[in-house]
């Protein structure tokens, strides 16, 4: 089983920082890709940005220049660092993982718990 615990969320003023961190955990052979994803309240779920192994990065329109996504392969943990933050940024934070549980399988997708961001004066 594979587990994903998000931190890092909470309550900001317009212009501030706040940087996210998502750790799997659990039995796996590799984690393929890692992204984060939001949803603001009656909106869908929408890609903020994603990172592959190599480290190739890219972002929606929306953050670009504002909002950094890295990875440390040896502690399994994406992290976003959300920067100039505006009240639109406001939603539910999610972070996806892609992931081989062997060598030989396919790629499963696991999603963390979702954490909020409230960006507001």
């Amino acid at each position: 089983q594979v587990q994903l615990v998000e931190s890092g969320g909470g309550l900001v003023q317009p212009g501030g920082s706040l940087r996210l961190s998502c750790a799997a955990s659990g039995s796996f052979f590799s984690i393929n890709v890692m992204a984060w994803y939001r949803q603001a309240p009656g909106k869908q779920r929408d890609l903020v940005a994603i990172v592959t192994s190599s480290g190739n990065t890219n972002y929606a329109d929306s953050v670009k220049g504002r909002f950094t996504i890295s990875r440390d392969n040896a502690k399994n943990t994406v992290y976003l660092q959300m920067n100039s933050l505006k009240p639109e940024d406001t939603a539910v934070y999610y972070c996806n993982v892609r992931l081989k549980m062997t060598i030989v399988g396919g790629l499963v997708q696991y999603w963390g718990q979702g954490t909020q961001v409230t960006v507001s004066s």
